[in-house]
């Protein structure tokens, strides 16, 4: 890969640096406000996106056709690295509905994108997802028991769902369902189907207290014979899993560029600390322990960034990039805990307190190791597509693989 490959245009550079200097000045201050919600977190968010959207960095990574920046796939994967930097920043600048939004442009038709897309995009309505139940293992979603039955116009839908984030405040779940229960190849039972959650019988069953914390927004919902019209199934009957692979591929590269964003400012935060701490004779800078923190964090934040660059631009390309994206998925969620951590440890007591961002950064990358597919699936997919490689008589490259 040459080394032009990795360079970004200076366009880009000053876009980054635009929504860095916006992140810095009108979200991190306000970030706690916007992520515990209520009236006063609405109020301010509205404002900030308001701003977002003056200062023309609003929803950069969806066309602009359907109300986004139109940003090119590549141009939005550097932009995110800086996004990531705040947990309030995807919604304030419009990029966590990128997926969904995406989802729905590439395989809605034009009433589904009038009635929420186009809102959507706008910041208008939230989206959520329903993929994960409760009684089976999320890795393996051919086993899902949740069903949507065509009865004349209509689907009738029951599910049992958790993990489904945001449904609390969202205007529709895409709920993944069997359809094509007598299908033989298990990946072409499933659809994806827009369920408004207003409809009578979808019942939010409780906002799930993760790892001490009570007020997130994943969400257990219930679907009790939920009546929506046959025209809201996304594309066709069985390709659930298709549209899935689709929104979850260039999904985790998100992903991965916002970790990287994560893990930048926790090492930012580090290196400051380091800097003005003083203890047993020295500060933390000068002790060869915190040195050796500070030099393996930014080479494993610069091995991720390639990493995901990489397959950035395989999938920009036309690959569907299966190992690299399982690799920087597996690696990326690590070096997000690894880094994070050493803050924490730099810091002492302060980093386990609610007045850094750490602690919260903390949970967070513990959670990456298992959304979109835990660490030993994305481990084991890796090594099964590269073995197959040898098995056929050929190797492993992995400037072409």
């Amino acid at each position: 890969m040459s080394k032009s490959q990795f360079q970004m245009s200076e366009n880009v550079r000053e876009l980054r640096s635009k929504v860095r200097n916006f992140i810095e000045k009108e979200v991190i201050p306000v970030e706690n406000v916007i992520v515990e919600g209520g009236e006063e977190g609405t109020r301010v968010l509205k404002e900030v996106q308001k701003l977002a959207k003056k200062e023309g960095i609003w929803a950069l990574g969806l066309p602009k056709d359907v109300g986004g920046g139109g940003l090119p796939f590549m141009d939005y994967v550097y932009v995110n690295e800086i996004v990531g930097r705040s947990e309030a920043a995807m919604v304030a600048l419009g990029t966590h509905t990128a997926q969904d939004g995406t989802m729905l442009n590439l395989y809605g038709t034009e009433e589904q994108k009038k009635k929420w897309l186009y809102p959507l995009v706008d910041g208008e309505i939230n989206p959520s997802v329903g993929l994960t139940e409760p009684n089976i293992a999320g890795s393996d979603p051919t086993l899902i028991e949740s069903t949507a039955v065509l009865d004349g116009d209509e689907w009738v839908i029951n599910a049992h769902k958790w993990f489904t984030t945001g449904a609390n405040k969202a205007a529709f779940t895409t709920m993944f369902c069997v359809t094509e229960p007598d299908e033989e190849q298990r990946h072409k039972r499933s659809s994806m189907i827009v369920v408004p959650t207003d409809t009578p019988g979808y019942e939010i069953v409780r906002v799930v207290p993760t790892m001490g914390h009570a007020g997130g927004n994943h969400c257990e919902i219930r679907l009790t014979n939920v009546r929506v019209p046959k025209e809201n199934i996304l594309g066709n009957r069985g390709e659930g899993f298709l549209i899935a692979q689709k929104r979850l591929g260039p999904g985790r590269i998100y992903h991965s560029m916002r970790w990287l964003g994560q893990a930048q400012r926790a090492f930012d935060l580090m290196c400051e600390r380091a800097l003005n701490r003083y203890a047993h004779g020295s500060l933390l800078s000068d002790k060869q322990m915190i040195q050796k923190f500070i030099a393996d964090s930014a080479t494993e934040i610069q091995a991720a960034r390639l990493m995901t660059f990489e397959a950035a631009i395989k999938i920009d390309e036309g690959s569907e990039a299966r190992v690299d994206i399982a690799m920087i998925k597996v690696y990326g969620a690590e070096v997000l805990h690894n880094v994070v951590d050493r803050a924490i440890q730099v810091h002492g007591a302060l980093g386990v307190t609610a007045d850094t961002p750490l602690e919260k950064m903390y949970r967070e990358a513990r959670y990456a190791r298992i959304y979109d597919g835990p660490d030993e699936v994305h481990t084991a997919s890796i090594a099964k597509r590269i073995l197959r490689s040898y098995k056929n008589g050929e190797f492993w490259d992995p400037a072409n693989f």
